[in-house]
C-alpha cells in the first residue's frame, strides 16, 4: 500500500460511477488528461485494462466489477471518519437538501415532512425534483442528489435503502356519494368514471395493469399531473379517484375497499453509502423513518 497513491481509488470509484473519463474529470474537478493518467497507473497496479471503452461509455471489467464494492466501501469509511466528529443541530442547521421524488411520492411524503420541519428544523431547506432512475445512482456519487424516494427496482452497490412507506390503494369519492354507504362491487367500480393521475402523457397505471388480470378497463375521464387538483374535482364531482390510502386520507373524502387485488404502493428511501455517517443525513434518515 506504501506504493500506491490512494487517490487513484477516488478515481476508480468515480470512474465506475459515471462510465465517462469526462464526466469523471468534472465530478473529482481536475483535467481529463489527470483521469486518463491516473486510469494508466491503476491498470498497472491491477494489471488489468480495468474500463474499456465501447459505444456506450467505459464499461468495467471483471477485475473491476469485483473491487468495486470494496472501493467504495472503503472511501465511506474513509468519509466517515472525517465526518463522525461533526456536529449536527437541526434547529440552526442552514442547509438545502436534494430528493428525487415522484409526483405521488411528493404528495404522500411532503405534506407531513415540512410540519416537522417548521417545529425541529425551521432553516432546512428542501428542492425535489424527479430523477430518471437509471441516473440516480451518478446523482446521488456527485452529491447533486441526497436522497431518492422511488419504489424499489434499483439495485447497486454504491446505494443504501430502506423501505419507508408500504400502503394499500382504495377508492375515493366525494360525500354523498351514491355508492359511499354501498359495497363496492367490480361492475360497480368499472361503471364509474375514473380519474387518473400521472406525469405521463399516456401509459397504463398499478391500478390498471391489476385490472388487466380481469381482462377489465375502467373509464378513464379525467387525466390530470397532480393528485391535489384530482382530490379536488372528486370532492365536488361523482368521479373517483383511487389512490394509497395513506394519500386518500388527508382528504375529506370516503374511502371504500377494492374489488380486486392491487399490490401495495411501497416506497423506499434511497442515498449513497459515502452519506452513511454523515450527521445531517443520518438525522434526517431517522426522521423520515420516523414519520412514516
Amino acid at each position: 500500500m506504501k506504493k500506491i497513491d490512494l487517490n487513484l481509488f477516488l478515481v476508480f470509484d468515480t470512474i465506475y460511477t459515471e462510465r465517462n473519463l469526462t464526466q469523471a474529470a468534472k465530478s473529482l474537478a481536475i483535467t481529463q488528461p489527470a483521469v486518463s493518467n491516473a486510469l494508466s497507473r491503476l491498470r498497472r497496479v491491477f494489471n488489468d485494462e480495468l474500463f474499456v471503452r465501447t459505444s456506450k461509455g467505459m464499461l468495467p471489467t471483471p477485475v473491476a466489477d469485483g473491487i468495486a464494492q470494496n472501493v467504495s466501501a472503503a472511501l465511506g469509511l474513509l468519509n466517515a471518519s472525517v465526518l463522525e466528529r461533526e456536529e449536527f443541530n437541526p434547529a440552526s442547521a442552514d442547509r438545502t437538501y436534494h430528493f428525487s421524488m415522484t409526483d405521488l411520492a411528493e404528495a404522500v411524503i411532503l405534506p407531513r415532512l415540512f410540519p416537522f420541519f417548521e417545529i425541529n428544523a425551521p432553516h432546512l431547506m428542501l428542492q425535489s425534483y424527479y430523477t430518471k432512475r437509471h441516473e440516480l445512482v451518478r446523482h446521488l456519487s456527485r452529491g447533486e442528489l441526497d436522497f431518492a424516494i422511488d419504489v424499489p427496482l434499483i439495485e447497486d452497490t454504491q446505494v443504501s435503502h430502506q423501505s419507508l412507506i408500504s400502503d394499500h390503494y382504495v377508492c375515493a369519492m366525494r360525500p354523498g356519494h351514491p355508492l359511499a354507504d354501498q359495497e363496492l362491487t367490480l361492475e360497480a367500480y368499472l361503471n364509474l368514471r375514473h380519474i387518473h393521475v400521472s406525469s405521463r402523457r399516456k401509459g397504463l397505471g398499478q391500478v390498471d395493469m391489476a385490472l388487466l388480470k380481469h381482462q377489465a378497463e375502467r373509464r378513464i375521464q379525467l387525466r390530470v399531473q397532480h393528485y391535489r387538483v384530482a382530490a379536488e374535482v372528486v370532492s365536488g364531482t361523482d368521479q373517483v379517484l383511487t389512490v394509497p390510502r395513506f394519500l386518500a386520507s388527508q382528504y375529506k373524502l370516503t374511502l371504500r375497499p377494492l374489488p380486486f387485488e392491487v399490490p401495495p404502493l411501497d416506497l423506499h428511501l434511497y442515498w449513497h453509502r459515502q452519506s452513511d455517517s454523515d450527521p445531517s443525513h443520518r438525522w434526517l434518515r431517522e426522521s423520515l423513518l420516523a414519520l412514516f
